[in-house]
C-alpha cells in the first residue's frame, strides 16, 4: 500500500499549482500517478516520490516546491509554466515573486511574526503606505489586493446589499475597500442594483411556473457572482 505523503511537504514553499492541468497532462499522456512518481524518483532524484504525493498535488491538497514541479514538467513534457497557475493568495503572490518573507515585512515596515501571521490568517493590516507598498512590491491589481488581504467576503456583502436595497448607502462603504473614483463606484453600484431588481421584476410580472424559477435562479447566480461583476 503506498505511503501518504509526508507532513513536512506541506510546509514547502512553492509556486501557484495549476492542478487540473497536471492531472490533464498525466491522463493524455496514458500514465497513473504511480508511473509520474516512479518517473520522479528514477530521472530525478525524488526519493520520496509517491503515487500518494502526486495525486496530493493534482487534488489541490498538496503544492509541490519549484524543484518538484521542474521535475514534474519533465515527466508530463510541457514547460514549467504549463503548471504554474494564478496566484490566490498573499503567500502564493510572494512566492511567485520569488520573495522571502523578511523581505516583504521590511520592504512594506512590518515586523516579521506580524507579517507573517497575516500571510497565515489572510488577512492585511497595514497602513495606505504600507498597502501601497505591497501592491507596488508584489504587482497587485486592485481585485488582486482585495482578495489577498481579506476583504472580497466583506466586499461581496455590500455589493449584494446594494443590489437588494438603496445602492446610494453603500457608495462610501464600498469606497473604503476599493478607493476608486466616487463617480466611477456610484455608476457601478447603479448598474448592478438595476441588473438584480430587473430581473427581480422579472420574476414577480411572470408569476409562479418555470419562467420565474428561472428568473429566480439567475438573479441567485447574479449575487453568487456579484464581485466579478464589479470588476467587470
Amino acid at each position: 500500500m503506498p505511503r501518504p505523503p509526508a507532513r513536512a511537504h506541506r510546509s514547502q514553499a512553492g509556486p501557484p499549482f495549476d492542478a487540473p492541468a497536471a492531472r490533464r497532462l498525466r491522463a493524455a499522456l496514458g500514465m497513473t500517478p504511480e508511473h509520474v512518481a516512479h518517473s520522479l524518483r528514477a530521472s530525478y532524484d525524488l526519493p520520496h516520490a509517491t503515487g500518494a504525493l502526486v495525486s496530493a498535488w493534482e487534488r489541490g491538497t498538496l503544492t509541490p516546491a519549484y524543484a518538484e514541479l521542474t521535475a514534474l514538467s519533465g515527466v508530463l513534457w510541457c514547460s514549467p509554466a504549463e503548471l504554474i497557475g494564478p496566484p490566490r493568495t498573499l503567500r502564493e503572490h510572494r512566492v511567485a515573486r520569488r520573495l522571502a518573507a523578511d523581505d516583504v515585512a521590511r520592504a512594506v515596515g512590518h515586523e516579521l511574526p506580524a507579517y507573517t501571521r497575516m500571510e497565515e490568517s489572510g488577512q492585511w493590516h497595514g497602513t495606505d503606505r504600507q498597502s501601497a507598498a505591497l501592491a507596488d512590491l508584489l504587482g497587485l491589481s486592485l481585485p488582486d489586493f482585495v482578495t489577498v488581504t481579506g476583504r472580497e467576503a466583506a466586499l461581496a456583502d455590500l455589493l449584494r446589499s446594494a443590489a437588494r436595497t438603496r445602492w446610494q448607502a453603500y457608495v462610501k462603504p464600498v469606497e473604503r475597500i476599493v478607493p476608486l473614483d466616487r463617480r466611477l463606484l456610484e455608476a457601478a453600484l447603479r448598474e448592478l442594483h438595476g441588473h438584480y431588481q430587473g430581473q427581480m421584476v422579472a420574476t414577480l410580472s411572470w408569476g409562479e411556473g418555470g419562467a420565474a424559477g428561472e428568473a429566480s435562479d439567475a438573479g441567485r447566480d447574479f449575487l453568487d457572482r456579484i464581485v466579478d461583476r464589479f470588476w467587470t
